[in-house]
């Protein structure tokens, strides 16, 4: 008879068992501890899983850190598709200390998991920046060159002064060297990252916007043309923080 009650068993498991206990409830043939067990392995097949990922997501940094560099930035941005509010860019600077294995992709991530994954970015990155361009720079620049504007903000707000930039899928007018990712923030962690903190930020600030201008439905769609949004359009009309350059507010006018 084992020296365990399945309680036991459950508290140890649900801990970093040793290779001893984790033996020890895999031989018992109670119902209870072989459920607590099966939980076990399948806790440890997720955590073995995610820091995979990571360890993938960490290649380009780490090849950057065994070249001989220093500070290496992840550069991301949100908000270039939404009808309304600005696009939002990052630039997260990470080292070899940080072992976040949950960051990924923001997309890949729900909204209660970025925020909680958002402090600790705070905590553990070596710099963190932000770049805002707004509505009416879209409209006077066009949404790729304002968010590149965006972007060269984001950078330059470091606190530290990155030798090596990873951007998703753009080009920062920086003079630093910069290795553009196709679904960078899929591929990086910096890169990824930056996408989590530039999406709570946006995300954050669209909320706001939903009280200062009620009938939009701007705290769910964050800005996209949804059904709600348009019908706020139609019926209420163009706000300021509206991008006047896209064809459905433009259509409203």
């Amino acid at each position: 008879m084992s020296e365990y009650t399945i309680a036991a068993f459950k508290q140890l498991l649900a801990d970093q068992p040793t290779a001893e206990i984790l033996a020890a409830a895999k031989a018992d043939e109670r119902k209870g501890v072989q459920q607590a067990y099966q939980q076990y392995l399948r806790r440890a097949a997720k955590q073995a899983a995610l820091a995979e990922r990571f360890a993938q997501h960490m290649r380009l940094e780490r090849q950057f850190w065994d070249e001989g560099g220093q500070y290496a930035a992840g550069v991301d941005e949100v908000g270039r598709g939404p009808l309304a509010g600005p696009v939002v860019t990052a630039a997260v600077v990470i080292d070899d200390n940080f072992d976040l294995v949950e960051v990924n992709d923001s997309k890949q991530l729900t909204a209660k998991k970025r925020l909680a994954l958002m402090p600790k970015i705070l905590e553990e990155a070596v710099a963190v920046s932000i770049g805002v361009a707004d509505a009416a720079t879209i409209d006077r620049l066009n949404i790729y060159e304002a968010t590149r504007v965006a972007m060269k903000q984001a950078v330059e707000g470091l606190s530290v002064q990155p030798t090596r930039l990873l951007v998703d899928a753009m080009q920062i007018p920086v003079p630093i060297a910069q290795t553009r990712l196709i679904k960078g923030d899929a591929k990086s962690a910096s890169i990824s990252a930056a996408s989590i903190v530039a999406k709570v930020v946006r995300d954050h600030l669209m909320e706001m916007y939903d009280q200062v201008y009620p009938g939009y439905d701007f705290a769910d769609n964050m800005g996209y043309g949804t059904a709600k949004h348009l019908s706020g359009l139609k019926t209420l009309g163009i706000t300021p923080i509206h991008r006047h350059s896209f064809s459905p507010v433009r259509d409203a006018e």
